[in-house]
């Protein structure tokens, strides 16, 4: 298997160091029960504004819902598709618009949904599992074929699963997926007191 570990400048903990978005899932492995009941209970407990915890996420399990499965799978762009059709598992992430407690609007949905979907990855990760969070699909079709409430925001669809060898892969996302990981310099995302002021 592929195991890309971010480059730090300092230990950082495993978990977050080995997380990463691989696309080669293997497809005879469903995911349990149990463990994908762990993914969620991680992203139930994730902090939000107020505690108001806007996230809902539809979890579309092949193993105990083909047709639901099915139905999110045709909501994924058709590049995306190639390779997520081997995912068992799919959860479309929603933020509600609104607070709970008052129905003013809650500018912090998309955030704290954000937090929450991340505590669902990383639980993932220590399981042994891997995910793939998706900005491409339809996110109207969504809101039509899975009964979305008017007031939330589809925000990406998750795949859940094992990994399987990059060689599984259609020959077009062999190469991203054996790739080194990067990101952009500390320096040049952090500021240290005012913006512009690297953070060394």
């Amino acid at each position: 298997m592929q195991h890309k570990r971010a480059t730090t400048q300092v230990q950082i903990h495993d978990l977050i160091a080995s997380r990463w978005s691989p696309r080669a899932f293997a497809v005879d492995k469903m995911v349990s029960h149990p463990d994908l009941t762990a993914c969620l209970e991680a992203a139930r407990w994730a902090p939000s504004c107020f505690n108001d915890q806007p996230w809902r996420f539809v979890v579309c399990d092949k193993s105990s819902n083909l047709a639901a499965w099915e139905t999110a799978l045709s909501l994924i762009v058709e590049k995306n598709q190639l390779w997520a059709k081997n995912a068992p598992v799919f959860i479309l992430t929603v933020a509600m618009q609104n607070f709970n407690h008052n129905g003013k609007t809650n500018r912090f949905a998309a955030y704290d949904t954000g937090a929450a979907t991340l505590s669902l990855c990383l639980q993932a990760n220590a399981l042994g599992l891997i995910t793939h969070q998706m900005g491409g699909f339809d996110a109207d079709k969504a809101r039509q074929v899975l009964n979305l409430p008017d007031d939330c925001t589809p925000m990406a669809m998750l795949a859940l699963g094992y990994q399987a060898e990059a060689d599984n892969l259609a020959e077009e996302f062999q190469a991203g997926e054996q790739a080194e990981r990067s990101r952009a310099a500390l320096e040049q995302r952090f500021y240290l007191g005012q913006w512009g002021e690297a953070f060394k």
